[in-house]
């Protein structure tokens, strides 16, 4: 172009020009770039529903615009900006950190969304492994998941056996459900040997057996079936594990536990949530809205609504006179009889 029009030639001879009055206003971009290099875990949903908590209301779409425009639209290169900026800064990162970091792992892609009915219909439990602490060992993770509202409960212990895992439902799960008057119906834990054995003498199974919670494996070599587990690991990981251990040297269970649970509030309370149920609530915030759907399925808020016939004490007769209609009825509202239903309006029990 150069040999054939000169300097002419290069020139731009493009139509195409930019509008300027849609461009993301300047403060908001800046916003969204500050934000992007302090929280590389987010993604475009999470970022515009954080900001919009601050008064800065830009879309997912727009932060995905500012990501590219300024190089930032993966977490491995948001990853690189905050590495130097904690250089600009004076922050120090040591090699093996930054390395845990950037080690991304291909998601997990979930085969198929699992069925749930209401908070306490089914539970997800897993085993994780944090790491090692000097002087404890390795330190592996209890975590529960209400498949419904994604309220999430954790324990940290030394061992990862039968025990600790019973342990964690009683510890933190049912104190949690009685609290707010439901059972825990069902429980979806993998394959491992602290979830499967003989009800005999295995702790968990007879932890289930005496709290009247169903067991479900997940399919065989297939952890995708357990998949809200695993994600939340993921999550977990990237947004506390991974800067707690730059910020602070932990010499027992208990210290990382304090700072587990203290997460795990703003998890619970704080972060909006885009589960299936949750719709950008707080998983705390479902679990309390729809506490209804689960107490309308329970036979003891079912049997409150039968009306039961008031006694008079008088003997009747029926309609020939020849034998009394009822004088103590037994029945399940009250009219007595034998065959009374077990289930009232076609209740079956599942």
């Amino acid at each position: 172009m150069f040999e054939t029009g000169g300097e002419l030639g290069l020139r731009e001879i493009s139509r195409r020009k930019p509008i300027i009055k849609n461009r993301i206003e300047l403060h908001i971009e800046q916003r969204v770039i500050s934000f992007a290099t302090g929280n590389p875990a987010f993604g475009q949903v999470r970022v515009s529903n954080e900001l919009k908590k601050e008064g800065v209301f830009i879309s997912p779409a727009g932060v995905r615009r500012v990501w590219l425009r300024n190089e930032l639209e993966t977490f491995k290169k948001r990853l690189k900006a905050l590495e130097a900026k904690a250089a600009r800064e004076g922050l120090v990162l040591t090699e093996a950190q930054v390395a845990a970091l950037e080690k991304a792992k291909e998601e997990k892609v979930s085969k198929g969304e699992i069925e749930t009915c209401h908070p306490g219909y089914l539970g997800a439990q897993d085993t994780s492994h944090v790491g090692n602490i000097k002087g404890v060992g390795r330190i592996y993770q209890q975590t529960f998941i209400d498949t419904y509202a994604k309220v999430a409960a954790v324990k940290l212990y030394d061992r990862k056996v039968a025990l600790v895992a019973a342990d964690m439902l009683n510890d933190r799960v049912i104190p949690m459900c009685d609290q707010y008057g439901i059972p825990l119906m069902r429980i979806l834990p993998d394959r491992g040997t602290e979830y499967c054995g003989a009800r005999e003498h295995h702790e968990y199974q007879l932890y289930l057996a005496i709290e009247n919670i169903d067991h479900t494996k997940t399919k065989a070599k297939s952890p995708q079936t357990n998949g809200i587990c695993e994600r939340f690991h993921r999550t977990m990981q990237e947004e506390f594990y991974a800067t707690a251990f730059r910020k602070k040297i932990y010499t027992t269970i208990e210290q990382l536990q304090q700072d587990v649970d203290i997460w795990l509030q703003y998890y619970n309370n704080e972060r909006p949530h885009s589960g299936r149920y949750c719709f950008g609530k707080t998983p705390m915030q479902t679990w309390r809205e729809s506490i209804h759907l689960a107490k309308e399925k329970m036979l003891d808020t079912l049997n409150e609504n039968f009306v039961s016939l008031q006694l008079s004490g008088e003997v009747e007769t029926g309609s020939a006179g020849e034998q009394p209609v009822s004088n103590n009825p037994t029945g399940w509202n009250g009219r007595g009889g034998e065959n009374t239903p077990l289930f009232p309006f076609g209740y079956s029990g599942h």
